[in-house]
């Protein structure tokens, strides 16, 4: 099929304009011609409408979008009739938090935990509701003028019960290497724990203005957070109280059977800092001493990486061919 333009018409919906892209699909701005609001129209691109994997998660993106109710997760309206795939979501005011960090580079403390705790009352009601959603990063979440978060975007976000995506018994590698957790960089499925995990890294980013793992590709970032311990949040800025760093590193423990539980618990600590007790950590003692990784561990997360590269690969080979 061909793209869409601004002014086409998709059934009863009239493209006002692009308003992102992915290698995936494209977000369009659109007049819902029977209604007369503004959505959002998620397109997938023609090449990728053959892809069965694809197609699976772009379902579950829709349907998880459309039972789940909450101010702070996108609105997914149901469409019958449709002539080709897509979705129709509520349009939503405001930036990406990408967005704002790389306008802003960090944030003042009162504005980045009012960020956090909006994030966490979103993950607390989609983790009550059976979804995990395994690629939470600021890319996925508007913020509108008076920092309200929304969440936009269930693209590999999961549910209880739901079928893996999976070949050979092997999990796929899900997330972005700045966001994922270390359990997800070792091949397993996220859970809501994981979720936690990337919350902790961009609470990190917002006071500090970096993420706490980073690395010239992918792997190396991916495997720095397995081996080693970021720069404490006082050493890149002394006015992070010792409760919020320590917050932070119970939100980014390795470990997840260490980490918080629940994003309500995440909360409940930034709203009584008073009451967080400070842990004698290891990680504000080592974490100058960097291990890099031997050539068999190396060798088994690259393959693991490369694993759904070459699955995508067959299956699009065959859909193609069929």
């Amino acid at each position: 099929m061909s793209p869409l333009h601004s002014g086409d018409e998709l059934d009863h919906y009239r493209i006002e304009g692009v308003a992102a892209r992915s290698g995936m699909a494209s977000i369009f701005r659109a007049t819902d011609l029977q209604s007369g609001r503004q959505v959002a129209v998620k397109v997938p691109h023609p090449e990728m409408e053959g892809d069965v994997v694809f197609f699976d998660r772009f379902n579950r993106e829709r349907d998880i979008g459309k039972r789940l109710d909450h101010p702070g997760v996108v609105k997914v309206f149901p469409d019958d009739g449709q002539s080709r795939m897509y979705l129709v979501m509520e349009w939503v005011d405001g930036k990406l938090l990408r967005q704002i960090l790389r306008e802003q580079g960090k944030l003042p403390l009162e504005r980045a935990i009012k960020i956090t705790l909006g994030i966490c009352d979103i993950l607390d009601y989609i983790h009550s509701h059976g979804v995990v959603h395994r690629d939470l990063k600021p890319e996925n979440l508007m913020v509108d003028s008076e920092d309200h978060v929304k969440l936009i975007d269930f693209g590999i976000a999961g549910s209880q019960g739901a079928r893996r995506l999976t070949f050979a018994n092997l999990s796929q590698v899900m997330g972005t290497p700045e966001y994922i957790s270390p359990e997800q960089v070792k091949g397993k499925r996220g859970n809501g724990r994981s979720d936690i995990y990337a919350l902790g890294v961009m609470f990190y980013e917002m006071l500090t203005g970096k993420t706490p793992f980073q690395g010239p590709n992918a792997f190396a970032i991916m495997n720095d957070r397995l081996l080693n311990n970021p720069i404490p949040p006082r050493e890149a800025d002394p006015e992070i109280s010792p409760q919020i760093q320590e917050v932070i590193y119970r939100a980014l423990e390795r470990d997840p059977r260490k980490r918080y539980s629940t994003a309500h618990e995440f909360a409940w600590d930034l709203e009584h800092l008073d009451q967080v007790g400070i842990a004698d950590r290891a990680e504000l003692r080592d974490w100058k001493k960097r291990r890099k990784p031997w050539v068999k561990q190396a060798l088994f997360y690259l393959i693991l990486v490369l694993i759904p590269v070459v699955v995508f690969g067959l299956l699009l080979y065959v859909a193609k061919h069929e």
